[in-house]
């Protein structure tokens, strides 16, 4: 396998890189970044890593570097301003593609290219991160433990101490700024972002957390992937929960009304988001509530949790997909845009993989 990471400098990537630098399977793999120096310096890694220059939105470069490889890994971000474009590049190559894309609004928008990609045998894997990802791999093992499913409610919650760059304090100031879509009553109703507060009991060391309403992808594609759901929605949050009061602030003063004023904020933020540590605080959270009927008819509810390092529990779902996707494990399947709930039909196998590498994953 050779294999195209874009992005390949980012904090979020580092588990993603020492991984592959210890798959025999992997024979190459060129992590091209817009951060010349940082693709290198990556790239140092392993003798099997190779470092480019790119501009992500320079579509032709792109399209030719996708071409040289067997499939890319995408970690260029905010997603709702760049999945569109590398999608489209991935289509023009022929090549498969995999991403961490977590914005609602990018992964409806790709969705007009399943026609395209299925007639060109070109497999979009969106969202492979671990929200979206893990959560939906969690959402299908409920969905398909219950005779009559009926509520997936996902949550999430983010530890101020995790090391974020820009682009995940862009993608943040997105998912909390304007509206998203919920699956409620069996319909798409728009919510205003920051709303529907409540508060989930979460591993530690979240532990009790209030979360609202926010743009990430599950409360979209759930609903369009797992048929016969009357409800599926998303929240998430941060600890300490203040932090989330000042987003839904920065978004009342719409200091992050646009990509441009939000990466201002986020160029901003990123300078000084050792303020915002709280000792404790360094490993995110998610957890995933399934409730419907048993064979029998009565009342059930699957609830799933896990734990760790942000960087980790986003590249790991990731890595396994790209092993998955090298070893043909999805060679029958045709060409289309797949979030993981759509291409994973054995969640229990992908679940073993990512306890393996070190993700706490439980059930109650």
């Amino acid at each position: 396998m050779k294999i195209l990471l874009l992005g390949g400098s980012a904090d979020m990537a580092v588990p993603l890189l020492a991984k592959i630098a210890e798959d025999d399977s992997i024979k190459a793999l060129t992590i091209a970044d817009l951060n010349e120096q940082g693709a290198k310096k990556a790239a140092a890694l392993s003798p099997k890593f190779t470092a480019a220059y790119v501009n992500a939105k320079d579509h032709h470069i792109v399209v030719k570097l996708m071409k040289e490889h067997d499939f890319s890994i995408c970690y260029i971000g905010p997603f709702y301003y760049f999945e569109k474009l590398m999608v489209k590049a991935a289509l023009e190559a022929g090549r498969d593609y995999i991403s961490i894309c977590d914005d609602y609004d990018a992964y409806l928008e790709i969705l007009e290219y399943e026609e395209e990609a299925r007639e060109k045998g070109v497999k979009i894997l969106t969202g492979f991160g671990n929200s979206p990802g893990l959560t939906q791999i969690l959402a299908k093992k409920g969905y398909m433990s219950l005779s009559t499913p009926r509520r997936i409610n996902v949550h999430w919650c983010a530890g101020s101490d995790e090391a974020v760059g820009p682009s995940n304090l862009a993608h943040l100031f997105h998912i909390f700024t304007g509206t998203t879509l919920q699956w409620i009553d069996g319909k798409e109703v728009r919510v205003k972002t920051g709303n529907g507060k409540k508060v989930v009991e979460f591993p530690e060391p979240i532990g009790k957390n209030p979360v609202f309403y926010t743009g990430h992808a599950e409360s979209v594609s759930l609903p369009r992937n797992l048929p016969g759901l009357s409800e599926v929605t998303l929240h998430g949050g941060v600890k300490p929960p203040y932090i989330v009061i000042l987003l839904k602030l920065l978004s009342s003063f719409r200091l992050t009304a646009n990509h441009r004023r939000r990466q201002t904020a986020a160029r901003l933020f990123h300078r000084i988001e050792g303020w915002f540590a709280s000792s404790g605080n360094n490993k995110s959270v998610g957890r995933i509530d399934v409730s419907g009927l048993s064979a029998r008819g009565e009342p059930m509810q699957r609830t799933y949790s896990y734990v760790g390092h942000i960087a980790e529990i986003t590249s790991f779902p990731c890595y396994v997909a790209a092993k998955w996707l090298g070893k043909g494990v999805w060679k029958d399947k045709p060409g289309g845009i797949y979030a993981a709930e759509r291409i994973v039909d054995d969640p229990d196998n992908f679940l073993a993989e990512l306890t393996s590498l070190g993700i706490e994953i439980k059930q109650d």
